[in-house]
């Protein structure tokens, strides 16, 4: 069955995560995804590792090019933007993650573009975004977590602020592209007219501080590192067992009554300090210290049987084999295996949405390097082989 969004044309110029992340996503819906690389280099994360696969793919390109065509263009030519030109009139969607200005400077601005396509959907993902002071730096994800606050939040109370452990800003720069593409479209379905999109990291990152930003602009106050413990809910943490830890995530008062029947000590539900959240959050150095000593006493696997009998939310700490591994990800298909022209099997992470009619899929492994680019000329823009071969003559391809 068709995708979603299998009628879509989408020019990606993106290179590294956030783009890429934000094009493969319409990508898993039916898009058709031609992504422009340069010619003889590509993607410069084709080159981020080890891991390689056997064909040279670097385990970082794999994650987020699934599903596209790989044409290699070089814009600096007269020959390969004119090449740009002719699928933009063609595309519904440009996405491009280049400095500020570095477009505009080509002759490929929205501006310019939009001329020969007035319903086209130009997204444009950068650090800071358009405007504002800092719009014609550079943006990378680790420097937005600083800049934003992220990372003073996150590590231990009285250690080092520490970034996380996956490039969570690109990756959620890349889930506002999206959404806002889709949006746009709806939009243009509507009027048939076509828009601008700004989309900037340091924006991102400001925008899912949700419930601690709220914190701060209610209060005044600056929030603080708890670890793996929470500012405003307790217990809602990691706990040592006698072979590892647990994540303990109490939510709510009749949650800390069941915990402390578990725990054999049911008189804590009733104590003042511990009855109610807002207590305990005031009384946590002298509840967490008698959880955790209770919590050493037996195995992880053992408290999780007892507390998710109980209905008391938890969870195992595991790693990133386990956690692909789990039963409960096997059966949700999140690993999932395409053929690739050269490595064969190849195992991916598998889509996240399950839409009942038109769900996410993975139609095929992440390109070569140009694997697509003669079909693209030729087949999607009627190229005949004389002016493929001018192409290459001139470096544009």
């Amino acid at each position: 069955m068709p995708g979603a969004l299998s009628d879509l044309l989408v020019i990606d110029l993106t290179r590294v995560l956030a783009g890429p992340y934000g094009t493969m996503l319409l990508g898993d819906f039916g898009a058709k995804i031609i992504k422009i690389e340069q010619p003889s280099r590509g993607d410069e994360t084709r080159q981020w590792g080890p891991p390689f696969t056997t064909s040279g793919e670097s385990a970082y390109f794999l994650c987020v090019n699934r599903n596209k065509q790989s044409l290699t263009l070089n814009l600096k030519t007269e020959a390969g933007r004119e090449v740009l030109r002719d699928l933009v009139r063609r595309a519904d969607v440009l996405v491009e993650n280049f400095k500020v200005g570095t477009m505009a400077s080509l002759g490929l601005g929205y501006e310019s573009l939009r001329a020969l396509n007035p319903g086209l959907i130009y997204c444009a993902i950068t650090g800071y975004g358009q405007t504002g002071p800092y719009c014609e730096r550079p943006g990378y994800d680790t420097v937005i977590q600083a800049q934003g606050g992220l990372m003073s939040i996150t590590g231990t109370v009285d250690g080092e602020p520490f970034k996380v452990g996956v490039a969570i800003v690109d990756v959620t720069a890349g889930l506002y592209a999206a959404i806002s593409i889709l949006a746009a479209l709806h939009y243009r379905a509507r009027t048939g007219e076509g828009q601008f999109i700004d989309i900037a990291l340091f924006d991102t990152q400001l925008g899912w501080l949700a419930n601690v930003a709220s914190a701060y602009l209610v209060s005044g106050q600056p929030p603080k590192r708890y670890g793996n413990a929470h500012a405003t809910i307790v217990p809602y943490q990691t706990m040592p067992t006698a072979n590892g830890w647990l994540m303990l995530a109490v939510g709510n008062d009749s949650q800390f009554a069941a915990l402390c029947r578990v725990l054999g000590y049911p008189e804590w539900a009733a104590d003042e300090r511990f009855a109610t959240n807002p207590a305990r959050v005031i009384n946590r150095k002298a509840l967490i210290p008698q959880l955790e000593a209770i919590f050493r006493t037996h195995t992880t696997h053992e408290w999780i049987q007892v507390l998710i009998d109980a209905g008391v939310p938890c969870g195992p700490v595991n790693d990133i084999s386990t956690a692909l591994a789990d039963p409960q990800a096997q059966a949700r298909q999140m690993v999932q295996t395409v053929e690739h022209p050269i490595s064969g099997p190849m195992p991916l992470v598998g889509p996240v949405p399950k839409l009942s009619a038109t769900s996410a899929m993975i139609a095929s492994a992440p390109p070569m390097l140009g694997e697509h680019t003669q079909a693209v000329l030729c087949e999607l823009l009627g190229y005949d082989e004389a002016r493929v071969a001018a192409l290459h003559t001139a470096g544009a391809i």
